[in-house]
């Protein structure tokens, strides 16, 4: 685990699609008690949820914790952050002041947790992946489509040839031509989508590289990846998880495509410049 304590929230929630629905139920209790949670006895959480202590240890240990006192004390530190108090619930009864102040708020904590929780070495890898392949090819299906594409777009200003992908069939023909010399990236909040695991599983049984961009760590597309990139974000139930995640992946594949362009700033200067010219040439025609 990451020794931040910025990272305790979202890492917990990361391992929520692990645990069982009463594990679930006790993990929100924890964290639904916010700053209160240094008050919280053992015996307090056992008798609110109807389980008992010994299940409450093994599900401290289970999100990596030796134990009840440790889980508690992690999060008590967690809460005392800033960033912890950011995220607020969006009611019917807000002003568009309040809500454009939450919204705003709620992407401000995903980008700050995701810092957190970022894989610095899978970041690096990642880098040295996309620079370094033939082809480059982004799949992601609904709302990570548009992340997709976005990174396609500012590679491809570079001289960077990439291609992105929604469509399952055409993202299936793509990852049949991949070799040992390509890369894949497939975007996807859940992790869970089918349409994406499964040309990311093919690219990777021919040999290319794949990195997921995913909210889950433990999620089938990450366990199909060799390089994994994890954004986190809280949702409500209006908004879901997908808004402010998309920010912070949008994010990660900026600071992603910076790197690259450092790699030859040069050579991606000129190449923006011959991109650029030639689509005002194309306007203006």
């Amino acid at each position: 685990m990451t020794n931040s304590s910025r990272a305790v929230g979202p890492q917990i929630r990361m391992l929520l699609p692990t645990l069982t629905p009463r594990e679930q139920s006790v993990v929100q209790y924890m964290l639904n008690r916010g700053s209160e949670i240094h008050r919280v006895t053992i015996a307090d959480v056992a008798e609110a949820n109807n389980v008992s202590d010994a299940m409450i240890v093994k599900l401290a240990k289970k999100l990596g914790y030796n134990g009840y006192r440790e889980l508690r004390a992690a999060l008590t530190e967690y809460n005392q952050l800033a960033v912890s108090e950011m995220y607020e619930d969006l009611s019917p009864s807000d002003t568009p002041e309040m809500i454009i102040d939450k919204v705003f708020k709620t992407a401000i904590q995903a980008l700050q947790e995701t810092q957190a929780i970022l894989d610095i070495d899978g970041f690096n890898r990642a880098v040295d992946a996309v620079y370094r392949s033939r082809q480059r090819d982004f799949y992601g299906v609904g709302g990570s489509a548009i992340i997709a594409q976005d990174a396609a777009h500012k590679f491809l200003r570079i001289g960077i040839r990439a291609a992105a992908y929604d469509d399952p069939h055409l993202m299936m023909m793509s990852a049949a031509l991949l070799t040992a010399d390509d890369v894949v990236l497939a975007v996807s909040h859940s992790g869970r989508t089918s349409a994406v695991i499964e040309p990311a599983r093919l690219a990777k049984q021919n040999g290319a590289t794949v990195i997921a961009l995913v909210n889950y760590s433990t999620s089938p597309l990450a366990q199909e990846a060799d390089i994994v990139l994890c954004s986190t974000a809280r949702g409500s139930p209006l908004m879901g998880e997908n808004a402010a995640a998309r920010v912070a992946q949008l994010n990660i594949l900026d600071a992603l495509f910076v790197c690259i362009a450092q790699q030859d700033y040069a050579r991606a200067e000129q190449s923006l410049e011959k991109t650029m010219t030639s689509v005002r040439q194309k306007r203006e025609s």
